[in-house]
């Protein structure tokens, strides 16, 4: 067989004994020195590798910066950041630090607002890919033995296939169900005995509402045992509110396709915080106006390196992501960073009166309320030259008919709100069923403003 095409082969990985917690446990278990040494000889392959690129080379040169010269991981910080306006200027492949016909495949963004983002991949980049997604699957509990069903969109979106290879590569029967269609979902899960669900958040919320319609009792009438929820911010309320319903774990998972996709963090057991893999990645975490860095428990902007890829690694990318470092260490026995769930977007933030909002506390706030269902929509606008922010979420149907009551609660959601963003709302409580569901990515936000803050 010629070379290049036995280098494109996948190949299927051992797995441990089914007892053990780790299935990388020499990777997993790694002491913070070992990490740090593995990613100071990995930062050294990858800057050497985005020599191969000349976007890459001239600003690494312009910054002094080789191989040779890296000695420790804070040895990053002389590199120049990369940001999503790099990839999409240049737009398709001028990132690329491996020849076209080593890549195998490529995934993008929908490039809505320009360009879309183009990312390669190699068949090892792929392979590791899996591994990463594996590992994530199997440090929640699952084996070969569970069947997945992958509720995402496949195609260009990275969800689908990532989780789709990396449950295969644990070895479980693997369902691609996608996006959408509630009923044919339920079906399946039933029929096909799943024990675990890939979705995001919002989708876990309708699913559990066409179970209601139709009699189905998620905890009698499936074996669901595990989620992996991700894609989407969701708070800790609205988790405490999906296991609730069905009975079942969800756990945080963060991914993004830059990095190569889902994989790139995921919760273990505690749920207390994403373990980032740092034989993968070099975290950092900065003050997103002034970029330098900020002490262990600060919330900024999550800086993320790909120091296992080969097809197009990204040096200090800035995921534009709000977190903070939790800490490095966990009762999992993994030391590997563990950072907070996602806050939201230094992009998704809204600025109203002077005032920096973001939708996730919005939906904190509101999920305190057992009264409201969980979807609901923010709407910005300009009336009479002031920016007003007017909430609709959707009521539980057992308090639609107590119109006393109702005006009690739109009084204490508002309160609640004012509180938490200093800034008085207009809040409508509306029918279930009546603002608009996305089969992907909830739209939480319209902005209607003639001037945008």
């Amino acid at each position: 067989m010629p070379k290049q095409l036995n280098k494109k082969m996948a190949y299927r990985r051992e797995l441990p004994d089914w007892s053990s917690e780790y299935l990388d446990p020499e990777l997993e278990t790694m002491s913070r020195e070992e990490i740090e040494k593995l990613q100071v000889e990995r930062l050294r392959e990858t800057v050497s590798r985005c020599m191969n690129n000349p976007v890459y080379r001239k600003r690494l040169e312009e910054a002094g910066v080789s191989a040779d010269n890296i000695t420790s991981v804070s040895d990053i910080r002389r590199i120049p950041f990369t940001t999503k306006e790099d990839l999409r200027n240049n737009y398709p492949f001028g990132l690329a630090s491996a020849p076209l016909e080593e890549c195998v495949r490529l995934h993008s963004s929908s490039g809505t607002t320009g360009n879309p983002t183009v990312i390669l991949h190699t068949q090892n980049d792929l392979d590791e890919w899996a591994n990463q997604v594996a590992r994530n699957l199997w440090m929640v509990g699952l084996r070969p033995n569970d069947v997945f069903q992958n509720s995402s969109g496949y195609g260009m979106f990275t969800g689908g296939l990532g989780f789709q290879y990396g449950a295969e590569r644990l070895g479980m029967l693997t369902v691609p169900a996608a996006a959408g269609n509630s009923l044919r979902q339920i079906k399946f899960m039933k029929d096909f005995g799943t024990t675990a669900v890939h979705a995001v958040p919002s989708y876990v919320t309708r699913l559990y509402e066409v179970m209601q319609e139709q009699g189905v009792d998620p905890r009698k009438d499936t074996k669901l045992k595990v989620l992996a929820i991700g894609a989407e911010p969701h708070s800790e309320e609205q988790r405490q509110r999906i296991q609730n319903m069905l009975g079942v774990k969800a756990y945080n998972s963060f991914g993004m396709s830059e990095m190569c996709g889902p994989g790139v963090g995921f919760e273990c057991k505690e749920q207390n915080g994403l373990h980032f893999w740092e034989d993968y990645y070099i975290v950092e975490i900065v003050d997103p106006e002034t970029l330098e860095p900020v002490p262990d428990g600060e919330i900024g902007e999550l800086i993320l390196t790909s120091i296992k890829r080969e097809a197009m690694p990204l040096l200090r990318y800035r995921t534009r992501d709000l977190t903070r470092v939790l800490g490095r260490g966990c009762p999992c026995g993994r030391n590997h960073v563990r950072i907070d769930r996602m806050k939201g977007r230094s992009d998704d933030m809204m600025v109203l009166r002077g005032v920096n909002i973001f939708p996730i506390q919005i939906e904190k706030i509101l999920m305190q309320f057992k009264e409201l269902a969980s979807n609901y929509l923010i709407t910005l606008t300009t009336d009479e030259d002031n920016d007003n922010m007017t909430v609709e979420v959707e009521l539980e149907d057992l308090f639609t008919d107590d119109y006393q009551r109702l005006i009690q609660l739109q009084k204490d959601v508002k309160r609640a709100l004012k509180d938490e963003i200093l800034l008085t709302p207009h809040v409508k409580l509306v029918p279930k069923g009546t603002l608009p569901v996305s089969e992907g990515k909830a739209v939480r936000v319209v902005d209607k403003r003639t001037v945008y803050k």
